[in-house]
């Protein structure tokens, strides 16, 4: 039994399916097909739910996985293993269905960034190495006992939306080890060391806005640590301005007089003061607007507007 949402989660379903020979997927669970913007529009199903009809399995949506509904329907289908790859935290009377025990496929080297957002934190952080790891579901989330890790270096220039299609693929790989080591009926586990434990929390709006106050190596991170989604913010103007991409600016004079989130326009392209240097932004989207490259939004800038701030 597989139970997974979004796109992180199907080369996980894709990787199994294709293990015919050896695995027989009986039920993919998943979240409920969210609403589209328009009222007329069909829901739209998740990526995972599209991907297993796909495959042509059967597909549950779920929207309490401790009810009790939920926990008869898993039991009736009797699963050897339960496969979780970014779902939901399920309950012990539902992931203690599975006679072989259910496992959760977690996007880094755990003990390090347990939680909702991993990936994210761990380039925010300016880590420079990350991974997957697959572990025994327990009670206290992401603390179950370690099956099989993998590694990976994280680009300096990498977002988070490029290292989780990354470490997607490495997943899967691994979900499909893991699952022949369960098989064989000797699966070498270990403890996680607690006192080696890190956090990765939910994004929040609190904790996605951008400190102009930081030096640009950290803001860099910061940025590329949230886009695509939900994406690092600031505000210009009374409006929220989302930033996508940035790269360290150029070195101009230094004037201790200039305010940390003061913008310059030079050369067409856009820049904007930190705490120790300045940050060129690349690609942006100005609340009620679409996304654009930021030479396009610096043109749009009047001359007097060169010396406003982001705050």
């Amino acid at each position: 039994m597989f139970m997974g949402t979004p796109n992180f989660a199907v080369p996980s379903l894709q990787a199994i399916a294709a293990e015919q020979g050896a695995f027989k997927l009986v039920l993919v669970v998943t979240g409920k097909d969210k609403p589209r913007k328009s009222k007329h529009a069909e829901a739209e199903p998740s990526p995972v739910k599209q991907a297993a009809l796909a495959l042509g399995l059967q597909v549950r949506e779920v929207d309490d996985v401790a009810a009790p509904d939920f926990v008869e329907l898993v039991s009736a289908y009797r699963p050897d293993v339960i496969v979780v790859a970014a779902f939901r935290i399920l309950p012990p009377a539902v992931y203690e269905q599975a006679a072989y025990g259910a496992f959760n496929l977690h996007a880094s080297l755990l003990p390090a960034y347990r939680g909702a957002a991993p990936i994210n934190w761990s380039i925010i952080n300016g880590e420079r190495e990350t991974g997957v790891t697959t572990f025994f579901l327990q009670q206290r989330v992401d603390t179950g006992n370690i099956i099989l890790q993998d590694k990976t270096t994280i680009a300096s220039d990498e977002s988070a939306t490029d290292l989780a299609g990354r470490l997607s693929e490495i997943g899967a790989k691994v979900v499909v080890k893991t699952l022949h080591l369960i098989a064989s009926g000797t699966p070498f586990v270990f403890e996680q060391n607690d006192t080696l434990a890190s956090k990765a929390p939910k994004l929040t709006r609190d904790n996605t806005r951008i400190d102009w106050a930081q030096p640009v190596a950290i803001i860099h991170d910061f940025i590329r640590g949230l886009a695509m989604k939900p994406a690092a913010w600031t505000t210009f103007q009374g409006k929220t301005l989302k930033i996508f991409c940035a790269t360290p600016g150029a070195l101009f004079s230094e004037d201790l007089s200039v305010l940390p989130g003061t913008v310059l326009i030079a050369q067409g392209r856009l820049y904007v003061k930190t705490s120790d240097g300045w940050l060129e932004l690349l690609f942006l989207q100005l609340e009620g607007k679409k996304s654009m490259e930021a030479s396009e939004f610096a043109r749009g800038f009047r001359q007097s507007a060169e010396s406003s701030r982001f705050v």
